[in-house]
């Protein structure tokens, strides 16, 4: 007789244990009794599968880095790796009387060479007299912010441009630092008025973009609140291919606000904001 032992293998156990460590290490929210609770009963599963482990470790990724962290399974990888991004459009309109750039920023996931396509598409469209810029978030999810915020570096002023706070630290980034990761030569910047459009699909790194440019007196953001994922992440390959994708800081704007999973709001709630934006624009001397 040939006895078959089912049971929860080292492989299992070991995928949870090296995820509750890496959790505990930098999990933003991986302090106090929540966390601790969550953390004993990780470690106390005994998963048979390691689709089991998954489910462990996402429960617990939950409580250590809230609704923005989550455990990408390694097929899901693969496939987002070969998916097609879009490139940001650029308009020129005077519709309200002034020389307006209309700038649509899609959310952005490709390699380095591609992020430089992406932002130079934006850079070599605006003429150097243009009065005013619409940067039209919406729908953005996010994704790489270095091509992004690149795209419109000439209207955000030079310096510390946005923070991110850590359990342990806070670490400012500055405008310099964006462009050499992006890999994007700094341009003279353009002192002009910015309109900002944002909706519910406006998330993640397109809200970093957006809080580059809180409490600028030229700038101004219609629509609608954000998705609420103003937060940092950090991906951990993991045994089995998967990626443990953890929050570890939240965005923090230069005005001291400090943002996370909370939608952030625009200074003109509206359904309409294109036209709210021109309406600002023609108001201005």
């Amino acid at each position: 007789m040939v006895l078959i032992a089912f049971g929860c293998s080292d492989a299992n156990r070991n995928f949870v244990k090296k995820a509750v460590k890496i959790m505990d290490r930098s999990g933003l929210y991986a302090t106090g009794e929540k966390w601790e609770k969550a953390r004993k009963e990780a470690l106390s599963a005994t998963p048979v599968s390691m689709e089991e482990a998954h489910d462990v470790v996402k429960k617990a990724l939950k409580v250590a880095g809230g609704k923005h962290s989550f455990l990408k399974e390694a097929e899901i990888e693969v496939k987002e790796k070969t998916s097609e991004w879009e490139m940001p459009q650029v308009s020129i309109t005077d519709s309200c009387g002034k020389k307006i750039a209309v700038v649509k920023l899609p959310q952005f996931s490709g390699n380095h060479d591609e992020g430089l396509k992406y932002a130079n598409t934006v850079i070599e469209a605006i003429p150097e007299n243009i009065e005013g810029v619409i940067i039209d978030l919406r729908g953005n999810g996010g994704g790489d912010m270095y091509p992004m915020i690149s795209s419109v570096h000439r209207f955000i002023p030079d310096g510390n441009i946005l923070r991110f706070r850590s359990r342990k630290r806070t670490m400012w980034i500055t405008l310099d630092y964006v462009l050499n990761v992006a890999g994007i030569k700094k341009l003279t910047p353009i002192g002009c008025p910015v309109a900002i459009l944002t909706d519910e699909g406006t998330g993640s790194s397109a809200e970093a973009l957006l809080l580059c440019f809180r409490g600028l007196d030229n700038a101004r953001v219609f629509g609608s609140p954000t998705a609420g994922y103003a937060s940092s992440n950090r991906p951990y390959k993991m045994s089995d291919g998967s990626m443990l994708v953890l929050t570890e800081g939240c965005d923090v704007a230069r005005t001291g606000e400090e943002f996370c999973d909370d939608p952030i709001e625009p200074d003109v709630n509206t359904e309409t904001p294109m036209e709210e934006s021109m309406i600002w624009f023609k108001s201005l001397k």
